[in-house]
């Protein structure tokens, strides 16, 4: 009886988890800390300065920054860069929530006040990460939509934060719906150490709002990219 595990419908062969998982511990945890140890924008940047393109799309190739030797450069498909806007498009809308809610004045708490203020810097890194990362590899980045956060505000204090649990629960669902997609390693540890940043909005804002830290229980459910939008949309104006 043959031990050969049949691929599962609609996995590509060349999926970044495919080949994270044949890498050795080396390379593994040599992406683990580039992409740990310069944060989620600049890991991005990092890796996409580095990143060569395939026959469908072709990103520039080059040193990283500050000259020297570049990172191991991955492929970046067309797929891939639909993804990072994808991503981009959900961080413009966490980032225009927060500046919302900074510039409303409706947090009344000096430290939750803080926490948003953290958060909000947190998510406008997200988006210059991620714009950039879209042109670096040929592509055009997603326009900003326009918001639409009007009720969630007039709300107060207590919609504003069920609010950003939600958002921030949706973001990191979001990211790990797409780990799968992702072809380029190089894309995919970066991704991640943004994933891991939108988890702990969301722990931090499931607390405050009195919900389990981990909703999902020991192994965090993924959302797909229809779930996401739909989830998304009355949020989105336009």
């Amino acid at each position: 009886m043959s031990n050969t595990r049949t691929r599962e419908p609609g996995v590509g062969e060349n999926a970044a988890l495919d080949e994270l998982a044949r890498q050795d511990r080396g390379s593994r945890a040599q992406f683990l800390k580039i992409a740990g140890g310069a944060g989620a924008a600049g890991a991005l940047a990092i890796f996409m300065a580095a990143c060569g393109g395939d026959d469908e799309e072709t990103g520039g190739g080059g040193s990283s920054p500050g000259g020297g030797e570049s990172p191991p450069s991955g492929k970046a498909s067309k797929g891939d860069i639909e993804i990072v806007n994808y991503a981009l498009t959900l961080e413009y809308l966490e980032a225009d929530f927060y500046q919302q809610v900074l510039d409303s004045g409706e947090v009344k708490d000096k430290k939750v006040a803080e926490v948003a203020m953290e958060f909000s810097e947190n998510e406008q890194e997200h988006v210059a990460a991620l714009t950039a990362t879209v042109e670096q590899l040929g592509g055009t980045p997603a326009p900003k939509p326009q918001t639409n956060f009007e009720d969630v505000l007039a709300g107060g204090e207590q919609m504003i934060l069920e609010t950003a649990a939600v958002v921030e629960n949706l973001g990191a669902a979001a990211y790990l719906g797409q780990a799968g997609n992702i072809k380029s390693p190089e894309i995919l540890a970066a991704a991640l150490s943004i994933h891991t940043v939108e988890a702990r909005h969301a722990a931090v804002l499931n607390q405050v709002v009195g919900k389990t830290i981990v909703p999902d229980g020991a192994f965090a459910k993924p959302a797909t990219m229809d779930e996401v939008l739909e989830m998304v949309k009355p949020f989105i104006k336009a």
